[in-house]
């Protein structure tokens, strides 16, 4: 059985994703709609709440399976779900490939604490949305159960 992302973790992803039932260019310049989706989203993709919050539990299942499969050491429920929001916004490809995740999987948690911040620039630009969901999300990693 996958794990499921805590309250703690689902209140960071909603403040910072928002939901949108209206495409918009997110500051990545892609089209977005409903809590952050970017997936077969166009300019004139229009949603209802309902199926907004439909996508958002089909998109938390696959990063949660995501980042469980990744992982080779424990986690509490807070480690694991501020890493489910960062997945969520930054993609699976992406931590699969990050040094957050090396120095993870080698049981330096410090270490993986400090490189979510960084994880706070859209192109090469930072954003001080992406600091301050960073910094929600390295609390709540660093946070005991």
């Amino acid at each position: 059985m996958t794990r499921r992302i805590n309250a703690a973790g689902l209140a960071i992803l909603k403040h910072y994703e928002d939901c949108s039932l209206e495409a918009y260019l997110c500051p990545a310049r892609r089209w977005t709609c409903g809590w952050g989706e970017t997936e077969g989203v166009t300019k004139d993709t229009v949603w209802t709440q309902r199926y907004a919050d439909e996508r958002l539990e089909e998109s938390l299942r696959k990063r949660e399976a995501a980042v469980e499969r990744l992982l080779k050491v424990p986690l509490t429920d807070n480690q694991f779900s501020a890493l489910v929001s960062l997945v969520y916004n930054i993609g699976v490809t992406a931590f699969a490939g990050s040094t957050l995740l090396r120095k993870l999987n080698n049981a330096d948690y410090a270490g993986a604490a400090e490189e979510i911040p960084r994880w706070n620039k859209a192109g090469a630009k930072i954003l001080r949305g992406l600091t301050r969901r960073r910094i929600a999300e390295r609390d709540l990693f660093d946070r005991a159960r």
